[in-house]
């Protein structure tokens, strides 16, 4: 199954230990660990929901997947943005992708957690509440929906990005979803 896999930097496989913005490898990263599976990552490093969804519906539409997930959010919320916003867009960003025709999964992010980068409890609060947010669109876009703050994924001492055992959860989650789809 072709999937294309839109993100932010745990989509990307960004390992925090790292000073350049490396990447786990790939035996680690999520997206290169999904059974019977050709990823097509676009994860980028710090990317919030687009406001133009152009490049992603003409990419979407050339590459034909047979899925399209899509995770984001996280930065938003670190940038100041309160979750019923990241929701709005996200509403937006799905029913423009949704015109390129193929199935979409909306993947709520894991909850942020105290860390380097989270020192605000306010941040937490708002993570907290995508996920409900997240699954009211999918049910109004009639678009499917999994809720990563559920699979007890390990994030880094920054509290947001994935831990190399977070990347092995979360493909082993997904992966299991998959199969029922």
């Amino acid at each position: 199954m072709k999937i294309v896999c839109i993100g932010d930097s745990n989509t990307y496989g960004y390992d925090p230990r790292s000073y350049f913005g490396d990447r786990y490898p790939e035996d680690v990263r999520w997206t290169d660990n999904l059974a019977d599976c050709e990823v097509i990552n676009r994860g980028v490093n710090g990317l919030k929901i687009p406001s133009s969804t152009a490049r992603y519906l003409g990419m979407v539409r050339m590459e034909e997947p047979a899925l399209v997930t899509v995770m984001l959010g996280t930065n938003d919320i670190l940038s100041g943005i309160d979750a019923e916003e990241v929701a709005r867009r996200m509403k937006r960003f799905i029913s423009d992708v949704k015109e390129a025709g193929c199935p979409i999964l909306l993947i709520a992010p894991p909850k942020l957690e105290f860390g380097e980068w989270v020192q605000d409890e306010d941040y937490l609060e708002e993570s907290c509440e995508l996920a409900g947010l997240y699954r009211e669109i999918a049910d109004e876009d009639a678009c499917m929906f999994a809720d990563s703050s559920e699979w007890d994924i390990e994030l880094c001492y920054d509290g947001v990005h994935f831990s190399a055992e977070g990347h092995r959860m979360f493909s082993k989650k997904l992966n299991e979803l998959l199969l029922n789809i």
